[in-house]
């Protein structure tokens, strides 16, 4: 393992609910919680004021409701989310050419490929000056982790958060890891976490003292040999800038095992849309469908159906994984559940797949096909779903605003900016003609100067460049000082999902 902090971690805060906070002055500073508002929605991110409540990623949104019953609470806006994410990027391959991006919010970047690691202080400047830019660009915060490996990258992304920068010193990794719980570790999943804690081991360090034979023996060959390695400080993996994708999945692992036969059913239909979703989004369809499931006793099968063509039709991803389900016995309960898609393609062939000669879903607008004239109450609802809480609309006599809510044929905006002061709200009729959605406002106006800036990097009051040795990156920002100074830090609210 290399012993120079040349890897770098960056984890945006609460992206999407932070994206939503500074588009909306009227939110910032309160609890907003994104993600799925139907009946059986999750919670893609909550912001920290939600989090203070209990309010966490993958979370039940009824759940979160009881939890936060005055949040408030929006539809995602991916393509804005998605548009951030790029500029976000582009600063990190600016910083280096091995950037190897996890999710829209998350990303390890090798600086020794761009020259930015020669020593600790060159690797602080780098993450400094990184988070400066994003600052700069987007409006948003990021925390960032500097450290030898990945694993170790990761970890100190996590102590930074919220809008920090956490430097592990070379020599202290092994003090570091030992009192963190074994969850910490990349491949420790709830499952693990359970099986580890029945055996005694809680702790990082627990994990290292028992063993690589025992860890072996509780877990298998192969993630044996890695847990150990891991909770020894050791992460050989590297920087990887682009990974041919090999198939698109999703997956849940339950608190509680679930028994009913006809919950099985429901979870592994809602996850074939959020697979066939994230298919869509990378503008990819795929032939093979893949069913995970993990029992009770720990054991997993895995279960594939090849089709005739690529696709991206949700019908048919969950008509396949509906058969694939009837293929196991779920007696005894199930732990996790998973639904992904292989044998990847950049166009689909519809017309191979006659069991779904059905209607199309039209996601998000949801529009429904056929010759009979919708009913008025159709026609209601369809107009409702035009609103969806949080996107953007404008009306032609008080201009931009968002939508807070709809219902009973009515839509209530608040009309502001990202650079307004908290705006006013009024309500419309759902079909009102001066009101129409609008695409969303960049939350930094770009001035010329501001480019300048960006490139010149952060400075001190005196116009000399920071040396990482105090607290830096905006306000709130914070900078932490190797692992003990870490441990001393503002605490980390403990939740995922940045």
């Amino acid at each position: 393992m290399r012993s120079a902090p040349t890897v770098l971690h960056l984890d945006m805060d609460a992206f999407f609910a932070s994206v939503e906070q500074a588009s909306k002055p009227s939110l910032r500073g309160k609890a907003v919680v994104v993600g799925g508002l139907g009946p059986r929605g999750v919670v893609a991110t909550a912001s920290y004021e939600a989090r203070f409540f209990g309010v966490r990623s993958a979370l039940p949104m009824a759940q979160a409701r009881r939890l936060a019953p005055n949040a408030a609470y929006l539809v995602p806006r991916f393509a804005l989310y998605r548009s951030i994410s790029d500029q976000v990027m582009g600063l990190l391959r600016a910083l280096s050419p091995l950037v190897e991006p996890l999710s829209l919010d998350e990303a390890f970047v090798d600086l020794e490929a761009g020259g930015a690691a020669g020593d600790e202080r060159s690797a602080r400047l780098a993450g400094a000056k990184l988070r400066a830019d994003i600052r700069a660009v987007t409006g948003l915060t990021g925390s960032v982790g500097l450290a030898a490996s990945k694993m170790l990258a990761k970890i100190a992304s996590e102590q930074a958060k919220p809008d920090g920068l956490v430097l592990i010193e070379p020599g202290t990794e092994r003090a570091l890891l030992a009192p963190l719980p074994v969850r910490t570790l990349p491949g420790v999943g709830p499952a693990t976490g359970d099986h580890l804690r029945r055996a005694g081991i809680h702790t990082v360090g627990e994990l290292a003292e028992a063993g690589e034979a025992e860890l072996v023996r509780l877990l298998g060959k192969a993630h044996g040999h890695a847990l150990h390695a891991m909770s020894l400080a050791r992460d050989e993996r590297s920087v990887v800038a682009e990974r041919e994708t090999k198939s698109v999945s999703v997956e849940d692992t339950y608190d509680v095992d679930i028994h009913d036969r006809v919950r099985v059913g429901t979870e592994v239909q809602r996850l074939a849309d959020r697979c066939v979703r994230r298919l869509r989004t990378a503008g990819l369809s795929g032939r093979t469908i893949v069913l995970k499931v993990r029992r009770y006793d720990f054991s997993t099968l895995t279960r594939s159906e090849t089709l005739r063509g690529p696709t991206d039709d949700p019908a048919v991803v969950r008509e396949a994984a509906a058969r694939l389900l009837d293929s196991v016995d779920t007696t005894g309960g199930v732990r996790l559940l998973g639904v992904g898609v292989s044998g990847l393609a950049d166009y689909t062939q519809e017309d191979l797949f006659a069991q779904a000669a059905g209607e199309r879903e039209k996601e998000l607008l949801g529009e429904e096909a056929g010759a009979a004239a919708p009913s008025e109450e159709q026609q209601q609802a369809d107009a409702e779903r035009r609103w969806p809480a949080g996107h953007d609309v404008r009306h032609s006599e008080y201009g931009h605003g968002w939508v807070q809510g709809s219902g009973l044929g009515r839509v209530t905006v608040r009309f502001e900016t990202p650079g307004s002061v908290p705006g006013r709200v009024r309500t419309f009729r759902t079909g009102d003609p001066a009101l129409h959605p609008a695409d969303p406002l960049p939350l930094v106006e770009r001035r010329p100067r501001d480019d300048r800036e960006s490139a010149d990097g952060p400075s001190n009051k005196d116009g000399r460049a920071g040396d990482g040795r105090h607290a830096e990156g905006g306000q709130g920002g914070r900078e932490v000082r190797g692992s003990q100074e870490a441990a001393a830090g503002v605490p980390d609210p403990g939740l995922s999902g940045g």
